[in-house]
């Protein structure tokens, strides 16, 4: 429905003067007009006046301020110490000592008893053990597979997103060929520098689905020393024949269309900046208020600060606050004392308050993101409680959009040279995915009273609400069977089964010989 509104006395009369200003005017009124009945839809009022947000795609919002919040991200992790810390919470949470392969196969499916299923799987973890934890599965050979779990979500993290590309090369004395080459985001852009289209945008390629088919990506880094920074390489995300995953991209989706990921601190970029140089000039006031220092009031000039290693060599003199500093004056100077009022006792409730806000953008509870547990025992477990559950969604998304990739590539690799058994996997779709079957498994979130929680898992196995699998996987991220085969030993060994008390002998006190 189109409303027109009714013209004035006053609308025909600014028409006539100025017809520009005319037209403005009865296009808002046009607007008003047909607005909804959401207050905060309204274009009236003064929270609203000067708020005219866009209303672009993802792409369009993002990508032109995307090299900014990527260089303000790095800088406040490297020089703020709550943006480096909340960045530290996360990655020693989430990836910790590393996620760790369990394969898990559809063994029905696939015709495999449940003992031949295990002995695949120990085989199969027993290679990806010799893979994962050596650095030849790095194409720089400097870290393996938990130290490059812990790099790309890092980088990921700070800068939005972090590529890996998986080609293939020798080593010598090292079965496989398959490497991980980490590409960082800034040098992930369009070819020649050409302008972001539909089908181009970011250093990505897709097709007309929307799905990446080409990555351009410079052979250094812009801000690097090398002269090929104005050079590209094209690589394809999928091998045209095989299929095989060529680049795995780890990034956030936050918008349907999004292309590139935005860095975790972009909605706190400010706010931490200005805790930043709050909290830098409270300390350099906190600093003068320690120095013992006066002001003189002369009308000669010719006063002079004396201090320690004072040298009066009849230049201009630069007065400063320092420790046991002398002012010399003359006869009918003054003196005024310096009382900066510091410490501020305003000083942590207001920085405390902003940073409950980052914390609640941040998905980190104060508590955690300072590091602060001065609460009670229940305030603390919920806040840690809180925290696990983001930690837990990021360690899942990790796993799915990283590990897994990189071990579905392995896996074909190890079965393709005969070092696995895997019949079928080359020829149908779903013998491959039962094949590669797997979970991923990290470090516990630990514990506040260990005694508390060590009675809640017993009570939740004794009403069969949970399994030993689950409980372990959640204590520690391990294997529950190698637990159990580990208990089993050492009963053997000692002797002392699980239902007889330990006695443990106490030490013999001279003082005291009973």
């Amino acid at each position: 429905m189109i409303v027109s509104p009714k013209k004035t006395f006053l609308d025909k009369l600014i028409n006539y003067v100025d017809p520009v200003k005319g037209l403005q005017r009865s296009q808002a009124r046009a607007m008003d007009a047909i607005s909804g009945n959401y207050t905060g839809a309204g274009r009236k009022g003064a929270s609203f006046k000067n708020w005219f947000p866009s209303s672009n795609d993802a792409n369009a919002d993002l990508l032109p301020d995307l090299p900014t919040l990527r260089s303000r991200c790095r800088d406040l992790v490297r020089n703020q110490p709550i943006a480096g810390g909340a960045i530290n919470t996360v990655t020693t949470n989430v990836v910790g000592t590393g996620l760790t392969l369990q394969c898990s196969i559809d063994h029905e499916f696939l015709g495999l008893t449940p003992e031949q299923a295990r002995e695949w799987h120990k085989n199969t973890e027993r290679e990806f053990k010799l893979y994962s934890e050596s650095a030849n599965c790095d194409i720089t050979r400097s870290q393996d597979f938990s130290g490059l779990q812990d790099l790309v979500f890092r980088s990921a993290l700070e800068n939005g997103d972090c590529f890996s590309l998986t080609p293939m090369k020798a080593v010598s004395g090292f079965p496989y060929k398959t490497r991980i080459q980490l590409i960082e985001g800034d040098r992930v852009c369009n070819k020649d520098n050409l302008p972001d289209t539909d089908k181009r945008a970011g250093g990505i390629t897709v097709d007309d689905s929307g799905a990446p088919i080409k990555l351009h990506v410079l052979k250094s880094h812009p801000g690097g020393y090398s002269r090929n920074s104005k050079k590209w390489q094209e690589y394809d995300f999928y091998g045209k024949k095989s299929g095989r995953k060529n680049v795995i991209h780890l990034f956030d989706k936050r918008r349907v269309g999004q292309i590139r990921g935005v860095p975790y601190l972009s909605a706190v970029i400010e706010p931490l900046k200005q805790i930043g140089r709050y909290t830098e000039a409270e300390l350099v006031a906190a600093v003068v208020s320690g120095l013992f220092t006066v002001i003189v009031k002369t009308e000669q000039g010719s006063g002079s600060m004396l201090g320690p290693d004072h040298i009066d060599n009849g230049a201009s003199r630069q007065y400063e606050l320092g420790n046991g500093t002398i002012v010399e004056g003359v006869i009918g100077d003054e003196f005024e004392s310096i009382d900066p009022g510091r410490p501020n006792k305003e000083f942590d409730p207001f920085v405390t308050a902003i940073l409950k806000q980052v914390g609640v953008a941040l998905e980190l509870p104060y508590e955690v993101l300072v590091k602060n547990f001065l609460s009670s025992y229940s305030a603390s477990r919920a806040a840690l409680l809180d925290a696990w559950k983001f930690f837990k969604k990021r360690r899942k998304w990790l796993a799915n959009n990283f590990c897994q990739p990189v071990y579905e590539v392995w896996l074909a690799e190890a079965i393709a040279l005969g070092r696995i058994d895997a019949p079928g996997f080359f020829l149908d779709p779903m013998v491959r995915k039962a094949y590669c079957g797997a979970l991923w498994h990290g470090d516990g979130p630990g514990s506040i009273d260990p005694l508390k929680e060590a009675n809640a898992v017993e009570k939740r196995l004794d009403i069969k609400l949970t399994s030993l699998a689950e409980e372990k996987s959640a204590y520690d991220g391990g294997d529950w069977e190698q637990t159990v085969q580990q208990r089993n030993k050492e009963i053997e060994i000692t002797g002392i089964s699980d239902e007889e008390p330990v006695h443990v002998v106490e030490p013999f006190d001279p003082d005291n010989p009973q």
